[in-house]
């Protein structure tokens, strides 16, 4: 009786009588077990309260991102938004009377009043979810407290709590992909780049191949754009004004983060959270950026959710975020991942256009019972209402020419959400005309696909604790690209007295659609990596014309992006 309840609920919940249990904790490499906690050390848990209106969330975020609707751009302010999905009286008086039972007083709400983030000791923690013991793991510098075995919720809470954060899920990691060797050899290059034509991508490399002008800068003081940084991972205002001073000397750009929101550490510098502010500021430039550091500082919290805490709880917010963070789908629960989906489309109801990366793995591989295969799709990139970028490479590196896939680049088909309207003609037409596609048995066809659109994602100079480091790669570098670009837009945007973009999908989908586009450069060439067996041997989806699930709609030609998203 469990195996399809298990695949009912996912993979860390299932349902068994009136009671929501969470599987045991699965310990990725890298931890290390170093024993229970002790009673009184604090916890600080997150429970996440059943929203009202769901549906009618989803619909009003259809109207005010389909650029067809007359209620495009007309988007909620945060007090609206709280109208409508706040938890019913009775959800919030059963979930605080539970907690005041247990003597829980120490708990912060938010402006929408559907999450609660509570301090209690361990004690209390494991008397409040039956059958929880907490623990210690350690990886490296950080450690993380998570209880390794399942946990109960009382019959009467199931229909008012969708989960609770900080129990089992560990801090996902994200690996930045180097081409470099050795310090010596990456100085080498730097500086033969100095007097060579092109040896790795600079942002004069990025505006050239994207068409952005020196003139292509942010001109208003309203508009500005974000990206966010987790697990330790801090940026440093010094690598940032010499990133700007070697490679932003041709176009009018801040050399200052203006906001930081969060901990700032002061210990090494990260090369993704580097990565990230250097060329989201350098594409974007001239336009205000805030920086969202989630270090996730206490050991039972999870960074992820503690960002999207603060989204929902700040009304004043910069309308574009770029995010390199992502986990295997099959590693979270289902009610966690479709959750989160509900905060994605609280913030684009606001407005917000959310970009993620699509990943470094291919399409991924996972290994089933009895030994088969199956492709391993990305969350929040399988997310319908967030705007997935993959990757892509020149295809002479050393020549700014047009772009193949960077083999690389996440993409795929969602196994637990469905294919959204917005995109079911594109990929369905993906699928009918590929020449060649992997066993259906390795993908869900019917589900969301991603990416949505793309840009390069190979060899980049970043610098990083005052060193110029050379051949950085990942999806994690042409996201921030694309977020300064859709950032430039929505400042011409406002300059004309429209909305910002928002979620973007709905109108890049249908501006494709239309017929042929100049707007984003289609790349046809190249497939990314897989499952290494007899059936599909390392390859995973291939690109092809129109939208494809390794590149999307293809990469950004900036003039003609912006004048057809200044006439929606």
């Amino acid at each position: 009786m469990l195996a399809p309840l298990l695949m009912l609920f996912g993979p860390h919940s299932i349902l068994l009588g009136h009671h929501r249990i969470a599987l045991p904790l699965r310990v990725p490499a890298g931890w290390s077990h170093v024993g229970r906690v002790a009673p009184l050390d604090e916890l600080v848990l997150t429970f996440a309260l059943r929203q009202q209106n769901v549906e009618h969330l989803a619909k009003l975020v259809g109207r005010v991102s389909d650029p067809d609707s007359p209620q495009y751009g007309k988007y909620l302010s945060l007090e609206e938004l709280r109208t409508l999905v706040q938890p019913s009286l009775l959800t919030l008086s059963t979930v605080h009377k539970w907690l005041g039972a247990y003597g829980i007083k120490s708990c912060k709400t938010i402006s929408t009043l559907d999450f609660l983030e509570c301090v209690m000791p361990a004690s209390t923690a494991e008397r409040l979810l039956p059958g929880a013991r907490f623990h210690r793991y350690v990886s490296g510098q950080r450690s993380a407290v998570r209880s390794p075995v399942h946990y109960t919720l009382h019959e009467e809470l199931a229909e008012h709590i969708d989960f609770v954060g900080g129990l089992h899920r560990f801090p996902a990691e994200r690996k930045m992909v180097t081409r470099a060797s050795r310090k010596e050899e990456a100085m080498a290059r730097y500086q033969q780049r100095r007097v060579a034509f092109h040896l790795g991508v600079t942002p004069a490399v990025i505006r050239k191949r994207y068409n952005l002008t020196d003139g292509d800068i942010g001109a208003l003081p309203n508009n500005s754009q974000a990206c966010a940084q987790f697990l330790e991972q801090y940026f440093h205002p010094a690598d940032l004004a010499e990133f700007m001073r070697l490679f932003g000397s041709s176009f009018g750009h801040r050399s200052q983060v203006d906001q930081v929101v969060g901990h700032q550490g002061l210990g090494k510098a990260g090369l993704e959270a580097s990565l990230d502010v250097e060329y989201i500021m350098s594409t974007g430039a001239n336009i205000s950026t805030w920086v969202f550091s989630n270090a996730g500082r206490h050991e039972s919290q999870e960074p992820f959710l503690a960002w999207l805490l603060l989204l929902s709880n700040m009304s004043s917010l910069p309308s574009v975020h770029s995010v390199s963070y992502g986990d295997d789908e099959d590693s979270l629960s289902r009610a966690y991942m479709k959750r989160l989906n509900v905060e994605f489309m609280k913030a684009a109801a606001r407005g917000l256009t959310l970009l993620f990366a699509s990943g470094d793995e291919g399409a991924g591989c996972r290994k089933l019972a009895g030994g088969k295969h199956t492709f391993r799709p990305s969350f929040p990139a399988s997310s319908p209402y967030v705007t997935t970028v993959g990757g892509t490479a020149f295809k002479n590196p050393f020549q700014v020419t047009w772009e193949v896939t960077d083999y690389i680049s996440g993409g795929g088909f969602s196994n637990v959400f469905p294919m959204p309207d917005y995109q079911a003609a594109a990929v369905r037409s993906f699928l009918h005309s590929a020449p060649k596609l992997p066993p259906r048995s390795y993908y869900n066809s019917s589900g969301r696909a991603y990416p949505d659109l793309a840009a390069l994602s190979d060899n980049y100079w970043v610098v990083t604790n005052r060193i110029p480091q050379p051949w950085v790669s990942g999806t994690s570098a042409s996201t921030p690209v694309v977020g300064g670009i859709v950032a430039l837009i929505n400042d011409r945007r406002l300059q004309k007295g429209l909305p910002p973009l928002g979620f973007l999908n709905p109108a890049l989908y249908k501006l494709q659609e239309k017929g042929p586009s100049t707007a984003l450069y289609d790349v046809t060439m190249g497939c990314h990596l897989s499952c290494l067996d007899a059936a599909v041997e390392g390859q995973g989806f291939c690109a092809g014309p129109s939208w494809d699930p390794v590149t999307g709609w293809g990469t950004p030609n900036f003039p003609q992006l912006l004048r057809a998203l200044l006439n929606q």
